[in-house]
């Protein structure tokens, strides 16, 4: 494959932005075309037929789950590798049974992020560390069937948060600092952090003590 031709799905402006401006600077890697939602994702692929389809997990329309496993029940030849932030066994899981050829954490390296690219454009698999940690997990519990739904989270929790997201928030309110966090949970500071910022932002927070009584108010963590 001379061309590696890349469609990039994610709801935020400023995340393709930068992806695009990191590929623009590899040759042989080509974006063609940019979706903001999952809908747009699948008429912009069928439009364009690209190598490979980056697709973020949480975005409007259509979640990055579904598009991929829409791309699957297509027959279609377009590779797809999910760019997250989430860390979840649940996401994981979920995007594995969707048929995702990849999954990449956001906080990973330039040079973690151009190898899953290449590798899933050639046809082959590739799943971060603390990914690939889930996936055997899973297959030596015998649990690869077992995910939920990232999408329809219990109804009592307003905030649809994850599983390791509601990991995050227990060591937060135990005042657990990142790398305190990235070691009890066997993640990256990096990751920690990320997932830190996200908990914040999705319980439209500011701080510790807003954190703290939103969590006991709607009885976020046990």
């Amino acid at each position: 494959m001379d061309i590696i031709n890349v469609v990039l799905a994610d709801d935020h402006v400023l995340v393709r932005d930068g992806i695009k401006a990191l590929l623009e600077d590899q040759s042989g890697i080509v974006v063609i075309d940019e979706a903001s939602n999952g809908k747009e994702a699948l008429e912009v692929i069928k439009r364009n037929q690209p190598h490979v389809l980056i697709v973020d997990i949480r975005m409007p329309e259509m979640n990055g789950i579904e598009v991929v496993r829409e791309i699957n029940n297509s027959n279609s030849d377009v590779k797809t590798l999910v760019l997250s932030m989430h860390d979840s066994e649940e996401y994981v899981v979920q995007a594995i049974q969707a048929g995702a050829d990849g999954y990449l954490l956001k906080g990973a390296s330039k040079e973690e992020f151009l190898k899953a690219l290449t590798k899933v454009a050639s046809g082959g698999k590739y799943f971060t560390g603390d990914v690939s940690a889930i996936i055997m997990n899973n297959f030596v519990n015998g649990n690869t069937n077992t995910a939920v739904n990232p999408v329809n989270t219990p109804k009592e929790d307003p905030f649809k948060l994850t599983k390791r997201e509601k990991q995050i928030l227990s060591l937060v309110l135990q005042l657990k600092n990142n790398k305190d966090i990235a070691d009890e949970l066997q993640i990256s500071k990096r990751t920690a952090e990320v997932h830190r910022f996200n908990l914040m932002k999705k319980l439209e927070v500011k701080n510790l003590m807003e954190l703290s009584n939103k969590a006991k108010e709607f009885g976020l963590v046990s």
